[in-house]
């Protein structure tokens, strides 16, 4: 009978023990979603598990007592649980899903304010963390920040002067439109040298939507649209410095200051960059202008109240850059010593933007700018000048209504040009009037599926009414998958400033007269895919595709009598391709970053070839960052560009750079050393850049650096 009881009691008490469980759901904070792959570990204990199908966790065999479990998984908050087991019920745990080193990412571009999960446009956003990382590359300008981008091209359009131009999907800079927080202050004459006058330092975030984009910003967004993000005032002053020298002679001193007085807030961001000529390849003519860049920009922010807010800026900037004969440059010129290309150019560029919050869902927005821009071009035998004035005027409202976002809204765009030096054959001024009205509804049909609808009307004075349809679907399988697909129209008025016609300076080219507009139309699909792997590793991949069609192009015409001219072709441009992304994070220190593009872009009016010059058809970028924040920054990056096409038929070789960066952090400041291009990567290695007569020198195609090696470093403080 003893032996019984004993028996007994042993079965009693093992059943007691295996009750002691825990069971849990993990879910996403904001959508429910289950969450697989969670880590779960109770506290100072070897008890240690993972979430699986449904997001279920369970702990079997716990003594009783309190307990504290926590749950982690990358790319969430970590979220601690105090429990007494026996637990009575079963839990749900929510995670709260976090950027890996920032702030949740609110789009601008789309002016919904919505985070970059929940918008059905596709938008790739380079944060802040990556500027202030290529700010340490190229601090005068965000040329190197777009060319180690996906997808993105940078164009080099003068061998002596360094003037660039950016291309989306292949297509010629003209197609991308440019915006400065929203404003499309960059177009037409004023594109011009646009990426040179951009300094990294004023910006918070940069964001890019490829293949059409016409509801919001016209038809001129034919491959995309780049939005350049400026930083917003802070509530306590901050003060940031940047100082940096290069071994090719570039000094750069940059300065960004923000706070409050009372309710105004207030940023001021000033920059003055200097670079002596540089003659690499010593053949006598500059990779690297003498130029320097003076930039001032204040801008004032006014809460009258919490409805009420209203902001005021002015951008100045001015520049010259002398490129040429290297001998003249540096000293001065005689006999042969006479070829010289000289940029002068002043912008200035004043914004106000309004806003009234009318009531919980809806808001009143109201935007205007004026941009001033003079440029002079100036060789030893020729000159071109002129000035650019242009308005842009934007009344919107914004209402929500249950599942839709919807935004009604008219623009007036004022564009002159007034060429100011004389021309021997008739005038080339031009002056484009816009008259718009568009409506945009983001339409949440589900938690999973999500709409864009556009429709923009543009009136061009000269020309005739566009009708601009737009539509973008996103898709949210789960967790792990997400997919995007946007397809619509855009136009492009016929204009004299195109990269065909800054490579010549505008030199013997007539007016613009009784041209068709281009007209376009594509779209651009994705899908997205991110998992966990163990405790410690994040992966996401995501798979673009990208097709547009332009009809009517415009090409520039080389005529016997050497007056050139523009005319449609008959046969259209069309580009297609895909780009890979993918990201690999282990540790949150360790970060690996892939980017493919593939493009295949062909002009079907140019005979035989029909590629695109100036295009690899295979771009390839690779990063390996080690950060371990406020202790060490380290990069190591490699770029590889494959053959192109030249514009008279013969192919540049493939070719790969790449550079090492590191960074290392202090309280108030940090020190910095980039090694760019350290393989010394440059056209000149492969064939003389240019030929012909010393004092009449012809420039062959620039498809890679000119520069070569260059070592640069500095100090950023922050206070």
């Amino acid at each position: 009978m003893k032996t019984f009881l004993i028996m007994m009691f042993l079965l009693y008490a093992g059943n007691i023990h295996s009750q002691n469980i825990f069971e849990a759901f993990i879910k996403d904070t904001h959508d429910k979603n289950p969450l697989e792959g969670v880590t779960a570990i109770i506290k100072n204990s070897d008890y240690k598990t993972s979430s699986g199908k449904g997001g279920y966790i369970v702990f079997k065999n716990i003594p009783e007592g309190k307990y504290e479990i926590s749950f982690k998984l990358i790319g969430y908050e970590e979220n601690t649980l105090s429990v007494t087991i026996p637990a009575e019920k079963i839990y749900t745990i929510f995670l709260e899903e976090k950027s890996e080193e920032t702030d949740e990412i609110i789009i601008t571009s789309t002016r919904t304010s919505r985070t970059i999960d929940d918008e059905p446009t596709r938008v790739e956003v380079i944060e802040f963390e990556e500027i202030d990382e290529k700010s340490n590359m190229r601090p005068s300008n965000i040329s190197m920040l777009l060319h180690e981008s996906t997808g993105v091209l940078v164009q080099q359009n003068s061998a002596v002067s360094g003037n660039a131009s950016i291309r989306l999907q292949g297509l010629d800079g003209r197609y991308t439109q440019l915006l400065k927080d929203g404003y499309p202050n960059y177009s037409n004459f004023s594109s011009n040298l646009s990426i040179l006058e951009i300094p990294p330092l004023d910006l918070r975030q940069v964001e890019l939507i490829k293949g059409p984009a016409s509801t919001l910003y016209g038809g001129g967004a034919i491959a995309g649209v780049i939005n350049f993000i400026s930083k917003s005032y802070t509530e306590k002053n901050l003060y940031n410095l940047l100082y940096n020298q290069s071994s090719l002679g570039a000094t750069d001193l940059s300065a960004f200051l923000s706070g409050m007085f009372g309710s105004t807030g207030y940023t001021l961001f000033s920059s003055y960059n200097t670079q002596r000529p540089a003659d690499v390849d010593h053949d006598d003519f500059t990779e690297l202008a003498d130029s320097w860049y003076v930039n001032v920009s204040p801008k004032i922010f006014l809460n009258f109240d919490s409805d009420i807010k209203l902001s005021l800026s002015n951008n100045f900037s001015v520049q010259n850059r002398k490129g040429g004969d290297y001998t003249l440059i540096k000293n001065s010129g005689s006999g042969i010593h006479t070829y010289y290309e000289n940029n002068y150019s002043l912008r200035n560029i004043t914004l106000a933007e309004f806003e009234k919050i009318l009531n919980s869902t809806s808001k009143l927005s109201f935007r205007q700018s004026f941009n001033y821009y003079n440029r002079d071009i100036e060789l030893d035998d020729y000159t071109f000048k002129g000035d650019q004035y242009y308005s842009y005027s934007d009344l919107s409202i914004y209402k929500n209504i249950g599942y839709h976002d919807l935004i009604l809204g008219m623009n007036f765009i004022f564009d002159d040009f007034i060429e100011t030096g004389a021309f021997p054959s008739g005038t080339r001024d031009q002056n484009i009037t816009t008259y718009s009205f568009y409506a945009q509804d983001n339409y949440d049909a589900s938690d999973k599926l999500l709409f864009e609808f556009g429709l923009r009307l543009d009136y061009v004075n000269d020309y005739r009414l566009f009708v601009l349809p737009r539509i973008s679907a996103l898709m949210k399988f789960n967790n792990k998958f997400t997919s995007r697909i946007s397809i619509g129209n855009g136009y492009k008025i016929p204009s004299l400033f195109t990269e065909d016609a800054e490579q010549i300076h505008y030199k013997n080219i007539s007016g613009i007269s009784n041209l068709d507009p281009e007209l376009s139309y594509g779209g651009t699909a994705d899908i997205n895919f991110n998992s966990i792997i163990g405790d410690d590793f994040f992966f996401s991949l995501n798979q673009m595709f990208f097709y547009t069609y332009i009809k009517s192009p415009l090409i520039l015409n080389y005529d016997s009598s050497e007056i050139n001219y523009f005319s449609n072709a008959s046969e259209p441009v069309r580009s297609m391709g895909f780009e890979t992304n993918a990201k690999f994070v282990f540790k949150e220190n360790y970060k690996l970053f892939l980017g493919y593009t593939f493009t295949e872009a062909n002009a079907d009016y140019l005979n035989p070839v029909t590629s695109m010059p100036l295009l690899p058809n295979n771009k390839l970028n690779l990063a390996l960052i080690f950060e371990k924040h406020d202790f060490l920054k380290l990069g190591l990056e490699a770029y590889y560009s494959g053959s192109q096409i030249l514009t008279f038929g013969n192919t540049a070789p493939p070719y790969w750079e790449f550079g090492f960066m590191i960074e290392k952090p202090f309280e108030y400041f940090s020190v910095y050393l980039n090694f760019e291009n350290f393989t010394d990567t440059k056209q000149s290695n492969y064939k003389e850049v240019v030929s012909g007569p010393h004092n009449d020198p012809v420039f062959d195609d620039i498809w890679t650096h000119t520069e070569g090696f260059s070592i640069n470093g500095g100090i950023k403080l922050k206070l």
